[in-house]
């Protein structure tokens, strides 16, 4: 079974492959060049992954120095690597980190003035899959293509310049909150269908929608502002033939119910600082959805010894793997605090205990365990 095959077993069918395969969503620096690779792609073919994640190509703008020039953002790191505040094709202002990580600064709607006037990018620029068109060419087949895209929040709040803008306008002005989500909908939905027709095998939607402590909104908030734009977008890959992963962070249990009545395919990253426990979650939801994650990465593998990851990897698989229908991965992404060895211990221990059929004492001896309990008082 090849890289391809082995993912859309699990996630297609929820079957059984021959192992169980390994994605992640993003993998930054240091963790990268510890390994010998200078780009997911290469990582991919180091075989790390059975999966690879491909962002569209943004335009960006430098701001702040003598003269202006254009870089390109491929996937979530700026390709030529800068420190400098930059602007994008939607107007969003993003900050640099050392990583070449980028993070919301300014959005460009501080009123509904400013939408009025306002016009969005063209989905159908040639330059927004060219990312993709490289790993079509050279991954097609061999693994899972996952085109990442976004739904009705993510967005909107960057456009509107914060996350609390959008939430209040939620209240003060629900109108304005729906006209964003439609802008950025449309947009999305256009630009994955590209994406499909491109050769992409997979799409995931990144949007986070909760901390640790719970929702970022109420159940009521998702159920009307986000949830339809989610399930336009499910709706859109399911009619290409294309199926869907859910990403988003935090405690989910108030809504994972809605998630999946909307279609997806399977939930990423299930938390377990967050209380989302991947075995009650498979043992839910099993007969619907794949589940993907979910060995922890805000304590394990940044501070954890090769000890402690392989034995979170053991419980993981154990409460995870057995029947099939799983996906092994971080509980995010590898981020710029993961320590490369505990990396390379994690994807060699699921390497070795992923093997299937599951060991049977694996599962005996792991599947009642709880390794994050450990960690939790500090969140």
């Amino acid at each position: 079974m090849n890289s391809y095959e082995r993912f859309m077993t699990a996630l297609l069918r929820r079957g059984e492959p021959d192992r169980v395969p390994l994605w992640e969503l993003i993998v930054n620096e240091p963790t990268l060049s510890a390994v010998g690779a200078t780009s997911l792609e290469n990582l991919a073919e180091m075989d790390h992954l059975d999966g690879i994640t491909i962002f569209e190509d943004m335009q960006m703008q430098l701001l702040g120095a003598a003269q202006q020039s254009e870089v390109v953002w491929r996937g979530r790191t700026i390709a030529e690597g800068t420190r400098q505040i930059v602007r994008d094709e939607w107007g969003i202002i993003w900050g640099i980190t050392e990583f070449g990580v980028p993070y919301p600064v300014e959005g460009p709607i501080g009123s509904r003035e400013d939408l009025k006037r306002y016009t969005p990018p063209d989905p159908d620029a040639p330059h927004r899959l060219r990312s993709l068109r490289e790993a079509v060419r050279r991954f097609k087949g061999r693994k899972a293509i996952v085109f990442l895209t976004h739904d009705g929040f993510e967005f909107p709040h960057y456009l509107r310049g914060g996350m609390e803008n959008l939430l209040i306008d939620y209240l003060d002005d629900p109108a304005l909150a729906h006209e964003l989500a439609e802008m950025v909908i449309d947009y999305k939905v256009r630009l994955m269908r590209h994406a499909i027709r491109e050769g992409a095998d997979v799409v995931v939607s990144g949007d986070d929608y909760a901390t640790a402590k719970g929702l970022l909104m109420s159940p009521a908030h998702f159920r009307e502002f986000i949830l339809p734009y989610l399930k336009r977008s499910i709706d859109a890959a399911h009619e290409m033939g294309v199926p869907f992963i859910k990403h988003t962070d935090g405690n989910i249990w108030a809504i994972l119910d809605m998630m999946v009545e909307a279609g997806i395919d399977a939930i990423d990253p299930i938390e377990p600082l967050a209380g989302m426990d991947i075995g009650e979650v498979k043992a839910r939801y099993s007969d619907r959805i794949a589940v993907i994650g979910n060995l922890d990465c805000s304590v394990v593998l940044t501070r954890g010894s090769r000890e402690e990851v392989v034995e979170a990897v053991k419980e993981t698989i154990a409460k995870a793997s057995p029947g099939g229908g799983h996906i092994f991965a971080s509980s995010n992404s590898i981020h710029p605090g993961v320590k490369p060895e505990n990396y390379m211990a994690m994807v060699e221990a699921a390497r070795q205990y992923g093997v299937y059929p599951i060991d049977p004492q694996l599962v005996e001896q792991y599947r009642n365990r709880n390794y994050i309990a450990q960690y939790v008082r500090g969140y």
